[in-house]
């Protein structure tokens, strides 16, 4: 999700700041913070690393354990040995996974529709099976076919309980947790998306603080808060690559995974707020060029994706997201061969274009759409939101998607009334029983029915 006031990196979830206390899964504290530090009752804030912490259910954690730091109860594996799990069993391999033929999907030989949600939150809390089927059996209700996930949680301290996270650093060594927090917790996630008909989209790391991301990489592995260094530091690179030979090399044969994404939003800067200043548009797609194709020599059977906002590199651009300021060059990016498809996302209102967030979001569909077209190749709208006037934006936005041949879209993000209470609202989420469901249905089987 967007993280950004212009000119100042922000973590999105400081919506949350407004509240009395900090709902459940919340951020609740870390560098450069200033929002509630109070959870709401039965959550508990928890450090995940120095620039995050979050709130996180009291019956998750260790009794009596109001920050835990538990030694791992859980098999692990370095990151640098065979990606295998010394722990569970990965899921079954099936037949069929996604491709692409020119600006469109195709799943044995058919048109495939990505039309759907993200929902972050489905493998980092380690939800039971029947409420992971409850969160996707809600998408595929309103017509989805794609959620959109993390395939991350990089903490400096193990979480206790039924909190799952997937690299666990100790200085600059990270260890993969394989067990049933970790990976074991991932295989769960498939389990239950197959069960439900959804493939997922899975990004493998974050710009942002949010469960760990690039910072955490460059602080342990090199003592620094540059965040820029994520992409050029040989060291860095090395590490993540690492991680991703274990997270990708697990689900291979897996089809229920449509894609890998990069990262969440990759940009010059990131919460740590310090760059190195030599960070420009190239630096970004030179490591995307590098990352990609290095996914692609581990795995050939899934697409591969940036993750991106889809800014643009025009320096006098119309406004903010078009100028190229944050280093992303939407255009150069959808040229590289080894990226598959195209992704941007929308979020006027904290990208300073408030005054008509709905008229913008409809220029800024046309023109990915234009791009798609140029290139040839896919393009997802995979992030969008507005916090008012749900109903009449988001039906504004649908109908330009459909019109403008864009290829599908994910909505931020599905919201779901689970056993467990409901998953956090940060001011976007759309929810089973709220007015914008029936509207996410109507725009899925026109989208679906498009020829």
């Amino acid at each position: 999700m967007a993280k950004l006031a212009i000119g100042l990196v922000t973590l999105a979830l400081s919506l949350q700041g407004t509240f009395a206390a900090v709902p459940l899964y919340g951020q609740c504290g870390g560098i450069g913070y200033s929002g509630e530090t109070t959870c709401v009752s039965g959550a508990t804030c928890i450090t995940q690393n120095e620039w995050y912490s979050q709130c996180v259910p009291a019956s998750n954690l260790p009794s009596s354990t109001p920050n835990p730091t538990p030694t791992p109860t859980t098999t692990t594996t370095r990151s640098t040995s065979t990606p295998t799990s010394t722990s569970t069993t990965p899921p079954p391999a099936s037949t069929g996974f996604v491709k692409t033929s020119g600006t469109g999907f195709v799943l044995n030989g058919s048109k495939y529709t990505v039309v759907g949600s993200n929902s972050y939150w489905v493998g980092l809390a380690a939800l039971s099976t029947s409420d992971m089927n409850k969160a996707f059996a809600d998408i595929a209700a309103a017509g989805g076919t794609t959620v959109r996930t993390w395939g991350f949680n990089e903490v400096t301290s193990a979480l206790g309980g039924n909190y799952a996270y997937y690299q666990l650093w100790n200085g600059a060594t990270p260890t993969v947790n394989t067990g049933s927090t970790g990976l074991g917790n991932f295989d769960n996630v498939v389990k239950a998306a197959k069960a439900n008909g959804i493939r997922l989209i899975v990004a493998l790391t974050n710009n942002w603080a949010d469960y760990g991301g690039m910072d955490v990489y460059v602080k342990q592995i090199l003592g620094s808060n540059n965040h820029d260094l994520f992409y050029t530091d040989s060291k860095v690179k090395t590490a993540f690559k690492n991680y991703i030979k274990t997270f990708v090399g697990r689900y291979v044969n897996e089809p229920t995974i449509m894609a890998w994404e990069l990262s969440n939003e990759p940009r010059c800067r990131g919460s740590s707020g310090t760059s190195t200043g030599t960070c420009t548009t190239t630096t970004i797609t030179n490591w995307a060029k590098e990352i990609s194709a290095y996914i692609k020599s581990i795995d050939s059977n899934h697409l591969v994706a940036l993750g991106d906002e889809g800014f643009f590199n025009q320096p006098n651009g119309p406004n903010y997201p078009y100028q190229g300021s944050e280093g992303v060059d939407f255009d150069a990016n959808l040229q590289i061969s080894t990226l598959d498809f195209g992704t941007f996302h929308a979020y006027p209102e904290p990208w300073g274009q408030s005054a008509n967030p709905q008229a913008w979001g409809l220029q800024w569909i046309t023109d990915h759409a234009a791009s798609m077209k140029k290139a040839n190749k896919p393009v997802i709208i995979e992030e969008f939101g507005v916090t008012s006037n749900q109903p009449t934006v988001y039906t504004a936005w649908y109908n330009q998607i459909v019109s403008s041949g864009l290829t599908g879209d994910l909505i931020w993000q599905a919201g779901s009334h689970l056993s467990t209470g409901d998953t956090y609202n940060d001011g976007y989420g759309v929810f089973p029983d709220g007015p914008v469901y029936p509207i996410m249905k109507a725009h899925a089987a026109a989208l679906k029915a498009r020829a």
